[in-house]
Protein backbone atom coordinates (compact mmCIF):
# COMPACT_ATOMS: atom_id res chain seq x y z
CA UNK A 1 0.00 0.00 0.00
CA UNK A 2 1.48 3.33 -1.08
CA UNK A 3 1.23 6.22 1.35
CA UNK A 4 0.27 9.66 0.13
CA UNK A 5 3.14 12.06 -0.42
CA UNK A 6 3.12 15.12 1.84
CA UNK A 7 2.94 18.63 0.41
CA UNK A 8 6.46 19.21 1.74
CA UNK A 9 7.93 16.21 -0.08
CA UNK A 10 6.07 17.09 -3.28
CA UNK A 11 7.49 20.63 -3.03
CA UNK A 12 11.04 19.35 -2.51
CA UNK A 13 10.66 17.03 -5.52
CA UNK A 14 9.46 19.90 -7.76
CA UNK A 15 6.03 18.23 -8.00
CA UNK A 16 4.16 20.66 -5.77
CA UNK A 17 4.11 24.22 -4.53
CA UNK A 18 4.42 25.96 -1.20
CA UNK A 19 1.39 27.59 0.41
CA UNK A 20 1.84 30.62 -1.88
CA UNK A 21 1.83 28.55 -5.07
CA UNK A 22 5.59 28.76 -5.67
CA UNK A 23 7.78 25.95 -6.95
CA UNK A 24 11.07 25.25 -5.21
CA UNK A 25 12.88 26.27 -8.41
CA UNK A 26 11.28 29.72 -8.18
CA UNK A 27 12.62 30.16 -4.67
CA UNK A 28 16.06 28.93 -5.74
CA UNK A 29 16.02 31.80 -8.24
CA UNK A 30 15.20 34.52 -5.69
CA UNK A 31 17.69 37.37 -5.67
CA UNK A 32 19.27 38.54 -2.42
CA UNK A 33 16.54 41.14 -1.87
CA UNK A 34 13.81 38.47 -1.82
CA UNK A 35 15.91 36.01 0.16
CA UNK A 36 16.28 38.71 2.82
CA UNK A 37 12.75 40.12 2.84
CA UNK A 38 10.53 37.10 2.18
CA UNK A 39 10.04 35.29 5.48
CA UNK A 40 7.81 32.46 4.29
CA UNK A 41 10.15 30.32 2.15
CA UNK A 42 12.76 29.16 4.65
CA UNK A 43 10.40 26.73 6.38
CA UNK A 44 9.75 24.98 3.05
CA UNK A 45 13.44 24.71 2.12
CA UNK A 46 14.55 23.68 5.61
CA UNK A 47 11.67 22.06 7.49
CA UNK A 48 11.99 21.20 11.17
CA UNK A 49 9.98 19.16 13.64
CA UNK A 50 8.31 22.08 15.43
CA UNK A 51 5.75 24.65 14.36
CA UNK A 52 6.95 28.21 13.83
CA UNK A 53 5.11 31.13 15.38
CA UNK A 54 6.06 33.29 12.40
CA UNK A 55 4.32 31.33 9.62
CA UNK A 56 1.21 29.31 10.40
CA UNK A 57 1.31 27.85 6.87
CA UNK A 58 4.79 26.39 7.35
CA UNK A 59 5.06 22.62 7.08
CA UNK A 60 6.17 20.63 10.11
CA UNK A 61 8.60 17.81 9.37
CA UNK A 62 6.88 14.52 10.17
CA UNK A 63 8.41 11.13 10.86
CA UNK A 64 7.29 10.08 7.38
CA UNK A 65 8.93 13.12 5.80
CA UNK A 66 12.15 12.39 7.67
CA UNK A 67 12.11 8.80 6.47
CA UNK A 68 11.67 10.04 2.90
CA UNK A 69 14.69 12.35 3.23
CA UNK A 70 16.79 9.56 4.75
CA UNK A 71 15.93 7.22 1.88
CA UNK A 72 16.05 9.63 -1.08
CA UNK A 73 19.21 11.00 -2.62
CA UNK A 74 16.98 13.26 -4.75
CA UNK A 75 15.51 14.88 -1.63
CA UNK A 76 18.96 15.24 -0.08
CA UNK A 77 20.25 16.84 -3.29
CA UNK A 78 17.32 19.27 -3.31
CA UNK A 79 18.16 20.31 0.23
CA UNK A 80 21.83 20.66 -0.73
CA UNK A 81 20.77 22.96 -3.62
CA UNK A 82 18.74 25.01 -1.13
CA UNK A 83 21.81 25.23 1.10
CA UNK A 84 23.91 26.38 -1.85
CA UNK A 85 21.41 29.19 -2.52
CA UNK A 86 21.57 30.30 1.11
CA UNK A 87 25.36 30.02 1.23
CA UNK A 88 25.58 32.49 -1.65
CA UNK A 89 23.13 34.79 0.15
CA UNK A 90 25.25 34.60 3.32
CA UNK A 91 28.45 35.42 1.40
CA UNK A 92 29.78 31.88 1.67
CA UNK A 93 30.84 29.31 -0.90
CA UNK A 94 32.16 25.81 -1.35
CA UNK A 95 35.91 25.56 -1.87
CA UNK A 96 37.60 22.16 -2.04
CA UNK A 97 34.82 20.61 0.02
CA UNK A 98 34.82 23.31 2.71
CA UNK A 99 32.42 26.18 3.34
CA UNK A 100 34.42 29.41 3.29
CA UNK A 101 33.73 33.15 2.97
CA UNK A 102 33.62 34.71 -0.47
CA UNK A 103 35.93 37.62 -1.23
CA UNK A 104 32.82 39.84 -1.18
CA UNK A 105 31.79 38.93 2.38
CA UNK A 106 31.16 42.07 4.41
CA UNK A 107 29.00 43.02 7.37
CA UNK A 108 27.13 45.75 5.47
CA UNK A 109 25.75 43.44 2.79
CA UNK A 110 25.71 40.21 4.77
CA UNK A 111 23.72 41.32 7.77
CA UNK A 112 23.78 37.90 9.40
CA UNK A 113 27.25 38.97 10.56
CA UNK A 114 25.66 41.66 12.76
CA UNK A 115 24.89 41.18 16.42
CA UNK A 116 21.40 39.74 15.91
CA UNK A 117 18.51 39.41 13.50
CA UNK A 118 16.17 37.00 11.77
CA UNK A 119 19.00 35.46 9.74
CA UNK A 120 20.36 33.99 12.97
CA UNK A 121 17.07 32.10 13.33
CA UNK A 122 17.38 30.95 9.72
CA UNK A 123 20.87 29.61 10.41
CA UNK A 124 19.60 27.68 13.45
CA UNK A 125 16.79 26.26 11.31
CA UNK A 126 19.18 25.18 8.54
CA UNK A 127 21.47 23.38 11.00
CA UNK A 128 18.55 21.56 12.63
CA UNK A 129 16.80 20.71 9.37
CA UNK A 130 19.88 19.23 7.73
CA UNK A 131 20.45 17.01 10.77
CA UNK A 132 16.80 15.97 11.00
CA UNK A 133 16.78 15.12 7.29
CA UNK A 134 19.71 12.72 7.56
CA UNK A 135 22.47 15.08 6.46
CA UNK A 136 24.37 15.13 9.74
CA UNK A 137 27.81 15.80 8.27
CA UNK A 138 26.48 18.65 6.15
CA UNK A 139 24.72 20.08 9.21
CA UNK A 140 27.94 19.93 11.24
CA UNK A 141 29.96 21.41 8.39
CA UNK A 142 27.56 24.33 7.96
CA UNK A 143 27.36 24.87 11.72
CA UNK A 144 31.14 25.01 12.15
CA UNK A 145 31.58 27.27 9.11
CA UNK A 146 29.05 29.90 10.19
CA UNK A 147 30.46 29.95 13.71
CA UNK A 148 34.01 30.37 12.43
CA UNK A 149 33.05 33.07 9.92
CA UNK A 150 30.89 34.88 12.49
CA UNK A 151 33.77 35.01 14.96
CA UNK A 152 36.36 36.05 12.38
CA UNK A 153 34.32 38.50 10.29
CA UNK A 154 31.30 39.53 12.31
CA UNK A 155 29.81 40.89 15.50
CA UNK A 156 27.46 37.96 16.15
CA UNK A 157 26.39 37.75 19.79
CA UNK A 158 27.36 34.73 21.87
CA UNK A 159 23.68 33.92 22.42
CA UNK A 160 23.22 33.30 18.68
CA UNK A 161 26.37 31.22 18.47
CA UNK A 162 25.13 29.19 21.44
CA UNK A 163 21.81 28.59 19.62
CA UNK A 164 23.74 27.42 16.55
CA UNK A 165 25.79 25.06 18.69
CA UNK A 166 22.61 23.58 20.22
CA UNK A 167 20.43 23.60 17.08
CA UNK A 168 20.99 19.92 16.36
CA UNK A 169 21.19 18.76 19.98
CA UNK A 170 18.75 16.25 21.45
CA UNK A 171 17.53 14.96 18.11
CA UNK A 172 16.51 11.42 17.45
CA UNK A 173 18.73 11.09 14.39
CA UNK A 174 17.37 7.67 13.52
CA UNK A 175 14.01 7.64 11.80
Amino acid sequence: MKTEQSALIAFQLEKGTDHQGRLITEIWNFNDFWLEHDHKYIQWLFPIDTQTKFNRHAPVLTTGDRAAFFESKVLQQAQRKSLDVLLHFFGLQWQKGDIVPTAQLNIREHIWLKRGGHNHLRISRIIRSLALCGQHELSDQFQQAVIKVAKEHGEVCEESIDYWLKAADNLDLNT
